[in-house]
């Protein structure tokens, strides 16, 4: 799965040809999330509130880009990494 993104100990990562709706998976400390682009929704998983926060902005600043790389995800084409949050 690779990594589109990483700050503060979270790592942002993308299936290849994962299933609809479209989402990322956020993982920190052992702990993982599946976050929708659009909505920004937790899906399945949990993260520390604190950690989930910073994914939520993160999100929200990035969102055309995560559309995108879903896109490439979704066809097989290299993701293009997201600047993480600063």
């Amino acid at each position: 799965m690779p990594e589109i993104s990483r700050f503060f100990g979270i790592v942002i990562k993308m299936f290849f040809s994962d299933h609809a709706p479209p989402h990322f998976h956020a993982e920190y400390s052992g702990q993982e999330a599946l976050v929708t682009i659009e909505t920004l929704e937790v899906l399945r998983g949990r993260l520390p509130r604190r950690a989930l926060a910073l994914v939520l902005e993160w999100a929200a600043v990035h969102r055309d880009e995560l559309r995108a790389d879903w896109e490439c995800a979704r066809s097989g084409r290299r993701l293009t990494p997201i600047p993480p949050l600063e």
